[in-house]
Parts: structure tokens; C-alpha cells; sequence
């Protein structure tokens, strides 16, 4: 696991403070913000990030100031988010919301420090080159949730005993998508479980792939009980 401890972040920090910046008459390191998520849903997390930087001594509003930008899901934005943070030559760059973010701070930029958050693999994905030696301007943390799925298909069924066919959501723009999906895949066919698999990347086709998943469900329950 790739991991930014909270020490090397404030080093990170602290040194992007001193760094000199023609265009800025302030010494306030700036932060820039980049996120796939939308403010609403991410309050706690924008706490827990104000908490521990002004633990390290930077309070926002004080000696940082923090450019937030938020895609609201829509992951095409994110490229010209980011440039546009780099543009206004913010210190470092925070990628939270996954994969989507982080690449496209990675692509932004190949000299601003780049912190991310991702539940994949960052190699697999060119956020890093190795996991010994990442190099480049991009370090973080990965949380592997991507490759829990036979765990929660298996507490899925314990749960639910007797379940006729499992559905499942995925969202095809998030870059982990296919992996998921033949993840799944692979760990139902193991257990002889059916599958029924809807995609949608908007709010509107959440509604349809909703609507999609309850119309197959009796069907594929009926099938399954006369074969």
C-alpha cells in the first residue's frame, strides 16, 4: 500500500510554502482541491483534511488558502478542473474521489506535488510507476476495495440465503469499472450465482438502470426455479 504518512504531507507542505512564485505577491501556500464527489456528500471528509492540516500548523483562511473544485460525478469535467488549478499554480494538489481525479491531476501537471485517494491500483492505472519506487510527483494512498468483490458477494449471500439472482450497479466512466465487473463476474460463476448487471454514470440513468434491475429480477427468480 502506497501510503503518504501525515509527517511528510506537512514536509510537503511546508516546503511548497517556500517555494518562490513569481506571480504571487502572498506566501500563503495554496492547496488546490480537486474532487469527482459533490461538497454535500463529502462534509466529513472536508473536516477530517481542515483538522488535520491545521494540526500540522496550517489553518485555512490563515496561511492556507484551499481551491476547492467539485466534478458532482460528472468525470469529463475533472481535466479542465485541473488545469485550471494549475494554471493558478496552487503548491499541491489533492485528488480525493478516486482514480478519476487523481489522473486527472497526474495529467495536469508533472511537477506540482499531487496527493490522491484511490481504492485501485495506482501502478496498474500510471498514477506510479512501482509500488517500491513510485517516482514522479504523485504519491497517496490506496484503499484496494476494488478487489473485495467475492468477499461481499459471499457476505451478500449469508445475508440473504436462498437469493435467486444478485444485482449489481456499476458505474461505467469510474476507470475500475471492467475489472470490477469481471471481479463479479468471476466470483459468481464460482458459486453458481446468477447475476443481472446495470450501468449509469448520471442521475438519469441511475433511474433506468433501477427500473432495469426490477423488471429482470422476477423473471430471472421464475427462470431460475423452472430450469
Amino acid at each position: 500500500m502506497l501510503d503518504l504518512r501525515r509527517r511528510e504531507l506537512i514536509t510537503v507542505l511546508g516546503g511548497a510554502a517556500a517555494w518562490p512564485l513569481a506571480a504571487r505577491a502572498q506566501q500563503t501556500t495554496v492547496i488546490g482541491f480537486l474532487s469527482s464527489r459533490s461538497p454535500e456528500d463529502s462534509a466529513h471528509l472536508i473536516a477530517a483534511f481542515r483538522q488535520a492540516l491545521a494540526e500540522g500548523g496550517f489553518v485555512e483562511g490563515q496561511n492556507v488558502v484551499i481551491e476547492y473544485r467539485w466534478a458532482r460525478g460528472q468525470y469529463d469535467l475533472l481535466p479542465a478542473m485541473a488545469v485550471d488549478l494549475v494554471t493558478r499554480r496552487v503548491n499541491v494538489l489533492t485528488a480525493a474521489g478516486g482514480e478519476p481525479s487523481a489522473l486527472a491531476a497526474k495529467q495536469a501537471t508533472a511537477t506540482i506535488p499531487i496527493v490522491f485517494s484511490v481504492a485501485g491500483d495506482p501502478v496498474s492505472v500510471g498514477l506510479v510507476e512501482s509500488w517500491n519506487r513510485p517516482g514522479g510527483n504523485a504519491t497517496g494512498i490506496t484503499f484496494p476495495t476494488t478487489r473485495m468483490e467475492p468477499k461481499r458477494l459471499g457476505l451478500l449471500r449469508d445475508l440473504v440465503p436462498g437469493v435467486h439472482f444478485v444485482g449489481v450497479l456499476l458505474n461505467p466512466s469510474f476507470p475500475g469499472a471492467e475489472r470490477q465487473l469481471q471481479d463479479i463476474e468471476a466470483a459468481a460463476r464460482a458459486v453458481d450465482q446468477p447475476i443481472v448487471v446495470a450501468k449509469a454514470s448520471t442521475d438519469e440513468e441511475l433511474d433506468a438502470a433501477f427500473s432495469a434491475l426490477v423488471k429482470e429480477g422476477p423473471c430471472r427468480a421464475d427462470c431460475s426455479a423452472t430450469a
